[in-house]
Parts: structure tokens; C-alpha cells; sequence
């Protein structure tokens, strides 16, 4: 009988361990569940490129539909796994038990539960996958008022489209500034001005008390007092990992399905990767939501299955557009203690320092910058800040 590989979740790094799995030349049988109807897609397009229309369906599709059956890889859509057991090394999905060898979990990661209030609310929308964007678009419409609550990377997407599109759009965030854990003061600031200067309202430090409307979704009364009437609701407060099924399975679980360096859960034949893994990341432990991680982590992972692992040792980078600004990432920002500001004709970035080591690099209209601090950080290359400050800097000049 041949070895089997089942992969519980069909987006970006379930996708990705599958196709690393046949370029390994692994011969085994490869399935891939997933609980959405459509094949494997992008996900970052949706708040940007798919909610604003200018985008198909199709063209979201990670691979050409004939793509999966020409690599005998089993795509079992629109299904939902409703347990793992891992003694008897089988997968209950909807109707189906299937036997494995060597399972991985690629289940990623689900909105966090609304807020009170906002449950059961006609024109209150939530946005993680192609149905969310479908649903949303009906609140298009010129002249209409949209609030976006939480000013993270798919509220502020989705209220810069909302506003390309003629709404009226208010985004309420209850941290002291939009993106707080993600960036700098400084991003933080170019971005509120640049949603401002669109003429979205960006309302700071501030807590909802109570949602409006009976049925149907009216606004909301803020802890202040304040009121912000509106027609529709975005609400975009963050993911948790989804690892309800690991956690059932007997997995060690934390903030994320807990893995080693090479993806490794605490079952010998068991892997994690994406989203819904936590990892070992600069002395502690990480959990990344990016397409970088998921794609780099998960060909990680497909080569450990084969027996050819090395360890996964990420210099994480991500990217968002807003308007006309294209916000890059390098590295992670934890612990920062000096931040190194360079601006140019082109755009500005941010060089984030650690006890003198580079730990990332915010670039906003600078992919200069950003590409070549990607570079050092992968490479190794020691930056210290005095030398940014130099006349004639140029990072690339550091580069082997």
C-alpha cells in the first residue's frame, strides 16, 4: 500500500507542502482537505485587489484547476474534518475516513469572535476568505458610510478601497494607534494622515459601548459618548490560530499548534505550518500570519517529511498596499530601542534596532530599502545605526 500524506487545510502552505512534496520527488499519495468549495487561492489579494473588482475569481487560483490532478494530488473540497486520530492514523472527513502515514495540519487561522452586539446584525461583515469579499461588496455604494473597527493590515485595506470607492468611512481602533503591534510611531502616523488626507475619519484609542440598530446594523456609541452612525460594519479585529483539532488530538497547543525547527507538533508523524503554528523564533517562540511564512514554512515542513529537514530560520517579511503606498517589512520588530529614519526622493524607511542589531526595516514607497535589508538580515550582515547616518549610505553596497 502506498504511504500516504493527508494535509488538513487547502490554503497558501497546505498548498505549498503538497507541491514541495511531488518537486522532492516524494511517490506517496498526497491529500489535501479543504473545507471551502474553491481550489487553493491568494488570500492578500482579497481585501485589495479582489474586494476592489478589479480582480476574478480565477485569477486568485494559486495553480490552474488541471494543476492538482496532473500532480496526483487529491483535492477534497468543500469538506469539513471533523476529527484526527492519531493512534488509528486516521482523518474523519465528511463522509470519508482516510488512513495516513504522515499528516500535516495547514488549518490557519479564524476571526476572532465579534464583539458584543454585533452577532446576528443584518450588513455586518467579517473578511477571510472569497465568500466574506462576495457579501462585502454589497455594502458598496457611493455616498454610503462604512465602519471599520480594528486599524490593522485588512481594516485599513479594506477602508482604503472603501473609500476608492466614493463610502464614507470611519475606523475605530481601541490600541492608542492603527497597526501598534505591527509597526513604528512613524508608519503608524504616514498611514493615519495618508486615510485622513482620503477623508477617512481614524478614531484612536477608543472603545465601543454599544452597537446600534435592531436587525439591522445603524452605528455604534463609543465609551466617550461619542456616536458614529453608519450603514455597514467591517469588523477586522485580528485571527487566532485554528487548532481546535490538534488540541482534540491529544497536540501540544499554545498560541498556535506548538512546533520544533523543523515543524515538528509533538507527534512523531504529525507536522504544522502557517498560521496556525507557533515556532521557535530568536530565543522564543513565534506564531507568523504571512504569505512568506506560510509558503517557506511549509516547504520546510515537506522536506522533513521526506527526511531531508533543515531548520526553518525565517527572516519574515510582509507587505500591504493602502491608496497609492506600498508598506514593505523586514524582519520583526521586537524589542526595538532605536529606530534609524531615512527618507528620499523615492519614499522613507525605518531601520529598527535591537542592543545595536538590525531587526527590521519599514519601507513605505522604498522597495530599495526593503530589498536590501531583507538581504542583510538573510545574509548576516552586521548594519550598525551610526551607519545609516553616513553621507552617500547606500545598503546595497554592504551586500556580498
Amino acid at each position: 500500500m502506498r504511504e500516504a500524506v493527508v494535509i488538513i487545510g487547502a490554503g497558501q502552505a497546505g498548498a505549498s507542502v503538497a507541491q514541495r512534496l511531488r518537486a522532492l520527488g516524494y511517490q506517496g499519495r498526497v491529500a489535501l482537505l479543504g473545507a471551502e468549495p474553491h481550489p487553493p487561492y491568494q488570500r492578500p489579494p482579497l481585501s485589495k485587489k479582489y474586494l476592489a473588482a478589479e480582480w476574478t475569481r480565477e485569477r486568485l487560483w494559486l495553480k490552474p484547476p488541471t494543476f492538482w490532478a496532473d500532480s496526483d494530488i487529491e483535492l477534497h473540497l468543500g469538506t469539513e474534518v471533523r476529527s484526527v486520530d492519531p493512534y488509528a492514523r486516521t482523518v474523519a472527513a465528511g463522509d470519508e475516513v482516510l488512513r495516513w502515514d504522515k499528516l500535516v495540519f495547514a488549518t490557519g487561522a479564524r476571526p476572532r469572535p465579534w464583539p458584543p452586539g454585533f452577532a446576528g446584525k443584518r450588513h455586518v461583515y467579517e473578511l477571510r476568505n472569497i465568500a466574506d469579499v462576495d457579501k462585502l461588496r454589497d455594502a458598496f455604494g457611493a455616498g454610503r458610510h462604512m465602519l471599520v473597527v480594528g486599524g490593522g493590515f485588512v481594516g485599513l485595506e479594506t477602508a482604503a478601497v472603501a473609500a476608492s470607492h466614493g463610502l464614507s468611512v470611519t475606523v475605530v481602533e481601541r490600541a492608542d494607534r492603527i497597526l501598534e503591534r505591527a509597526v513604528g510611531e512613524e508608519v503608524s502616523t504616514f498611514l493615519r494622515r495618508l486615510h485622513e488626507g482620503q477623508g477617512v475619519r481614524v478614531m484612536e484609542g477608543v472603545t465601543i459601548a454599544k452597537v446600534l440598530g435592531n436587525g439591522e446594523f445603524k452605528g455604534v456609541q463609543m465609551t466617550n459618548g461619542d456616536v458614529v452612525t453608519a450603514d455597514s460594519a467591517l469588523v477586522g479585529i485580528g485571527v487566532e490560530p485554528d487548532v481546535d483539532l490538534a488540541r482534540a488530538a491529544g497536540i501540544s497547543t499554545d498560541n498556535g499548534i506548538v512546533v520544533d525547527a523543523f515543524g515538528r507538533t509533538s507527534h512523531p508523524d504529525i507536522w504544522a505550518a502557517g498560521d496556525c503554528a507557533q515556532f521557535p523564533f530568536a530565543g522564543g517562540a513565534i506564531r507568523l500570519e504571512s504569505v512568506q511564512n506560510a509558503v517557506d514554512q511549509a516547504e520546510a515542513v515537506a522536506a522533513d517529511v521526506v527526511g531531508a529537514g533543515q531548520p526553518y530560520v525565517p527572516v519574515p517579511w510582509f507587505w500591504s498596499d493602502q491608496y497609492d503606498a506600498k508598506l514593505q517589512i523586514a524582519g520583526f520588530a521586537r524589542q526595538v530601542d532605536q529606530t534609524v529614519s531615512l527618507r528620499t526622493a523615492r519614499g522613507e524607511a525605518h531601520w529598527r534596532f535591537s542592543q545595536g542589531t538590525l531587526v527590521a526595516v519599514e519601507a513605505i514607497n522604498d522597495a530599495r530599502a526593503f530589498m536590501a535589508a531583507r538581504k542583510l538580515m538573510e545574509q548576516g550582515i552586521a548594519v550598525q545605526p551610526e551607519m545609516l547616518t553616513r553621507d552617500g549610505f547606500d545598503a546595497r553596497a554592504l551586500l556580498v
